[in-house]
């Protein structure tokens, strides 16, 4: 019968508990993996997949990684979604009379649980999130462990999915049972016990974390969705001994209808985060914020436009005075430029898990709090909110700069704990001291009394201190000399004398560490007891930061403050997008004017070539509002924003094949999801729809939409509409709202001139061939389609009623008298007229055939 080694039981009884996890089991100066995750390790990091012997004819797979690279490797597992356990040993030795060193799981690692500084982007929040629903509405719940925000919310089924893509958190709680698409999900999805989503486990879950009796303070009596969601994220931080949970010290709840909704297609279409050009996102333009958390405070308004015109107008006036004031500026900059992450450090001194080195980068950063509020105070009445909304946080400067050596910023290494703080500490410093004169004293005692000058006292880890003495020597050795080592070319020995001061030393360097231990432990107490003080400062830090890096770029790229309102208006004179004029310099960026809603076109249908700009101007005008929503100034001459609820995008043309949709098929899905939540407070933007399918289908469903739209009582949304269906710009005469507008050319010797100037009319042309011409495509071929353009040109002229012969199929006739038309709405009516034109088109076709 194989007897299953100590050392192997020990590890099946800890991987038992953590099947679902990847479990780093520590060695000495390794953590180590067996079995299947050995194998998944050795394939994930690219390292060796070698085995270990545990027993009599055992080898089990091996693969292990040093325990200084732990960081280096937990990012790689992390972002490729693994949860990790790291076991520990928690012992440095085995108790007497033990084999084997207690280990067991200290915590579990997973994507939304990091708080280690190197596996975090300092200006992002790396969220973990909760989803619970009951088929019509849903709770949602989100927290970042590394900085302390906790929040949740309910909302309809149909808005869920789109919040959790605003929230892009990078693991996501969901119920075994519950369905979700998980392919809209944004990050990793974890799939958790029913029980700890239930409202009561839930409830009790967030009462004693919080030391609460009533849910009442945060907001959540009357949601029990949202408790039930963040409840949830409480029990997994528990399960996964999470030192975190205890950063999560406030919860609040929010409604998303205080924002404006942008929903992914959206986002990814604005390029708002993310972009194939380098720099070229909208956060790349805007962002001049010195802090971490001013980075991610700018992300979040860039994800959450406003719509409280109150709160709007707080941050333009603030914008402004920044904007004003050129020296108030740099002093604010040169003051956050010392500032770290308030946030995170502050929640790694709460679980003690920071290091020395970064209470000091803690004390200096809010030392800068002094130089931010002697800016503040020049103008209390515009200032004064958030002057008294930062707190000077001197009591924690103090307490660290007290507690903590300055020696150790210096040098890197050396006492954590400053002299005078422990009066133990110090005699015991001062004990080590003597000590290393007391060596040299006796060094130079023992050579006197043993005559041999070369005699050497010495200490290594391994044999602690030693007298040494060359081989030449040895008949010189007294007899109180005790051997202890022996080398090739010396002995070592050791004396009761020496021995003592060993143990000496031995106990005092213990006593040191646990001394420094303990004063550590409590310094950090005394700064998680002041985190509030400390999230204080950093949120008013956070705000400045946003304001000053906004007032910094509306003063370089000549921004203008917008006039936003309740109002239905978007006109904007002289705008400009702000990624791309930054590519191109402000000389070469040709500015556009644009009015839509109030007394202007509710629809502009914007004609012109290809590569003219339309795509630039529409995307320019929803940025526009964008940044006029979140507080900042705008790229544009003058600027009045009537409040925008939502902005839509349809652009593009894609399939999402993994769930078997075609282009098209995409195409048509965006379009009702627009047409189904857009309202009149909406901005949409169509760029080219219908192109996915015929021509005659296409354009029947463009004009369909466009006076669904037009004529819908309860959307009529502001609408800019680009399109290469010319038949379309016909609409003008008749839907009122709707204006026909196309981006100017002008053509020199059979070339193109883009003017990029946004004008009155329609275009007259599309020019494709002309664009193919420029993509680079073979002449024979630019040639024949200009030939083949000119015959369907003259053909479109003609008409199919030039080959009908002057006959009409009795058949069609039949067709149009059965028509009930006063049942018909006019989107069905039109449609009817495509049908019948469809069939007078192929019976020319037939006709023509047969004339041959």
């Amino acid at each position: 019968m194989m007897v299953t080694p100590p050392l192997r039981k020990q590890y099946l009884e800890i991987k038992g508990r953590y099947r679902d996890a990847l479990l780093l089991f520590r060695i000495g100066d390794f953590y180590e993996a067996f079995d299947d995750d050995a194998r998944v390790l050795a394939r994930e990091l690219d390292i060796v997949l070698t085995t270990k012997p545990m027993g009599k004819h055992l080898r089990v797979p091996l693969a292990g990684i040093p325990h200084q690279s732990l960081d280096r490797y937990l990012a790689i597992l992390i972002a490729r979604g693994y949860r990790v356990a790291i076991c520990e040993q928690l012992e440095e030795a085995p108790a007497k009379g033990k084999r084997l060193i207690a280990r067991d799981v200290v915590r579990v690692v997973t994507p939304g649980t990091v708080i280690e500084p190197g596996l975090l982007q300092s200006k992002t929040n790396n969220y973990l999130a909760a989803y619970v629903t009951d088929g019509k509405r849903v709770g949602l719940a989100h927290a970042d462990v590394s900085t302390g925000d906790f929040a949740a919310t309910e909302v309809d089924v149909a808005e869920a999915l789109g919040e959790l893509q605003r929230i892009a958190p990078a693991e996501t709680l969901v119920a075994r049972d519950q369905p979700i698409d998980q392919s809209q999900v944004p990050g990793f999805i974890t799939r958790i016990g029913e029980e700890l989503f239930e409202e009561e486990h839930a409830r009790q879950a967030l009462l004693e974390h919080f030391g609460a009796r009533t849910l009442a303070p945060f907001g959540l009596e009357a949601q029990p969705l949202a408790v039930r969601a963040a409840g949830a994220i409480i029990a997994y931080l528990r399960e996964m001994r999470s030192i975190a949970i205890g950063h999560l010290t406030r919860l609040r709840s929010y409604e998303t209808e205080s924002f404006m909704t942008l929903d992914q297609q959206t986002v990814r279409a604005l390029e708002i985060f993310e972009s194939d050009a380098p720099a070229g996102t909208l956060l790349a333009a805007l962002d001049r914020t010195r802090t971490p958390m001013g980075g991610r405070l700018l992300r979040r308004w860039l994800r959450q436009p406003l719509l409280d015109l109150a709160e709007i107008v707080r941050r333009q006036e603030h914008v402004r005075w920044f904007y004003e004031r050129r020296e108030a500026r740099e002093e604010i900059v040169s003051a956050l430029g010392g500032v770290h992450d308030l946030e995170r450090l502050s929640a790694r001194a709460r679980s003690a898990s920071v290091t020395p080195i970064e209470l000091l980068s803690l004390a200096q950063s809010l030392e800068a709090i002094p130089r931010v509020r002697a800016v503040l105070q020049r103008d209390r009445r515009h200032l004064g909110a958030l002057l008294a909304a930062l707190p000077d946080c001197q009591r924690v400067i103090d307490a660290i700069r007290a507690t903590i050596s300055d020696e150790i910023l210096q040098a890197g290494r050396g006492p954590i704990i400053r002299d005078g703080v422990s009066e133990e500490l110090d005699r015991l410093r001062t004990l080590l001291r003597d000590g290393r004169r007391y060596l040299s004293e006796l060094e130079e005692r023992e050579r006197a009394r043993t005559g041999i000058k070369s005699l050497r006292v010495g200490y290594n880890k391994v044999f602690g201190y030693y007298i040494e003495v060359t081989r030449p020597n040895l008949h010189l050795v007294p007899e109180d000399y005790a051997r202890k080592q022996t080398l090739v070319n010396a002995e070592r020995f050791i004396t009761l004398e020496l021995k003592e001061h060993e143990t000496l030393v031995v106990r005092a360097e213990e006593r040191i560490r646990e001394l420094e231990e303990s004063l550590f432990r409590r310094l950090c107490g005394e700064i998680a007891q002041r985190r509030d003080e400390i999230l204080a400062a950093a949120r008013t830090l956070a705000y400045l930061d946003v304001i000053v890096s906004l007032a910094e770029v509306a003063v370089e790229w000549g921004y203008t403050c917008p006039r936003v309102n309740e109002s239905a208006s978007l006109r904007i004179r002289g705008g400009r997008h702000p990624v791309l004029e930054r590519r191109l310099g402000r000389e070469r960026f040709v500015a556009n004017d644009l009015h839509l809603g109030g007394d202007g076109p509710r629809i502009v249908l914007l004609t012109g070539p290809n590569m003219s700009g339309k795509t630039t101007y529409m995307r320019q005008a929803a940025l526009i509002v964008l940044l006029a929503q979140i507080g900042s100034f705008v790229p544009a001459a003058e600027a009045e924003i009537g409040l925008c609820d939502r902005i839509f995008t349809r652009a593009g043309l894609y399939d999402r094949i993994g769930s078997g949709e075609s282009t098209f098929m995409t195409e048509m899905i965006e379009t009702a999801h627009i047409l189904h939540h857009a309202s009149s407070r909406s901005l949409v933007l169509f760029d080219e729809l219908g192109r996915g399918t015929s021509t005659y289908d296409g354009l029947s469903v463009a004009r369909a939409v466009l006076e669904y739209i037009h004529n819908h009582p309860q959307l009529g949304c502001r609408t800019l509409f680009a399109t290469h269906y010319h038949e379309l710009t016909e609409l003008e005469s008749v839907l009122p709202r709707l204006e026909n507008f196309h981006v100017e050319i002008a053509e020199r010797e059979g070339e193109l001139i883009f003017l990029y100037r946004v004008i009155p009319g329609r275009a007259e042309r599309s020019y494709g061939v002309y664009a193919a011409k420029l993509a680079g495509l073979p002449p024979p071929i630019v040639r024949r389609a200009r030939e083949l353009l000119g015959e369907y040109e003259d053909g479109a002229r003609k008409g199919p009623a030039a080959h009908m012969r002057g006959t009409i199929r009795p058949d069609l006739i039949d067709k149009l008298l059965a028509l009930d038309l006063d049942s018909l709405s006019p989107v069905e009516a039109l449609m009817k007229l495509y049908e019948l034109q469809r069939e007078a088109v192929l019976e020319a076709g037939k006709g023509r055939r047969a004339a041959k």
